[in-house]
């Protein structure tokens, strides 16, 4: 896979991983069991939290361009039986489908990452709600303790998604200028360059250890890009990835708040 998912593409896996979520919610022994990678949800918190928030970009993008985001208190509350609830949740899904496959990936809309690489568009919109949904997938997955690795195609455009909207900005880097690179096993790599003018996200085409190579970075970090995708999302600790080179920088990363 060299470029970005293609929308349909977006779509099919959005639609595969939300089967997948309600899956879990379906077998498990309660909807009041503790999510421990989101530890003040219970499994039922976070099938309304995935509900809400679909509907809730639903609707921002129905509102078209000009639109500020809208929420979904306008809509039905999450209902607290099992069957009506996985009922709701698959709606939701269904709503955000037909707001996404209604506008196109080409058409503006509002979104929160207005200063990073990815555009203010429909299609990145879907990009980054099929992440929201694959991760949440792994959450509910993890309360039944049966995770299962995020599917290939996913979890590659997963890195190169979380990079360039939730890591690159416009905002000054306060620390020392780096680049920290990070490797797939699956055979692709990035590098993020952190600088005085922000934060950049590339294609890198050289997956040589921190300080190795024509063009050292200063950190690396190596894995699957499943594993890749789940530390980015503080899912699963840093040390599950092969580190080299400063490793404070991965700290140092991790606190750094560039709207503040």
């Amino acid at each position: 896979m060299e470029e970005t998912l293609e929308f349909p593409d977006l779509l099919r896996l959005i639609d595969e991983r939300s089967t997948a979520f309600r899956a879990a919610v379906a077998s498990a022994p309660s909807l009041d069991v503790r999510v421990p990678t989101c530890p003040e949800w219970t499994l039922f918190d976070l099938t309304r939290h995935l509900g809400e928030g679909r509907r809730s970009w639903a609707a921002t993008i129905a509102a078209g361009p000009a639109a500020a985001a809208k929420s979904a208190s306008e809509g039905p509350a999450a209902p607290r039986e099992r069957e009506a609830l996985l009922a709701w949740s698959a709606a939701s899904t269904q709503e955000l489908l037909d707001a996404l496959r209604e506008a196109g990936p080409d058409r503006g809309c509002w979104t929160w990452w207005g200063t990073s690489q990815s555009p203010q568009t429909c299609g990145a919109v879907a990009r980054h709600q099929l992440q929201e949904i694959a991760v949440h997938t792994y959450d509910a997955q993890l309360t039944l303790g049966a995770p299962q690795p995020l599917p290939d195609e996913v979890a590659l455009d997963g890195v190169d998604e979380f990079l360039s909207t939730c890591c690159a900005t416009t905002s000054a880097w306060p620390h020392k200028p780096a680049a920290v690179d990070f490797h797939a096993t699956e055979g692709r790599s990035w590098r993020l360059s952190l600088a005085a003018n922000g934060a950049r996200a590339t294609r890198h085409p050289i997956a040589t250890a921190a300080g190795e190579g024509p063009d050292p970075a200063a950190a690396s970090a190596r894995g699957t890009a499943g594993e890749v995708v789940l530390v980015l999302y503080d899912r699963i600790p840093i040390d599950s990835l092969q580190l080299d080179g400063d490793r404070r920088l991965f700290d140092l990363l991790r606190a750094w708040n560039p709207d503040e």
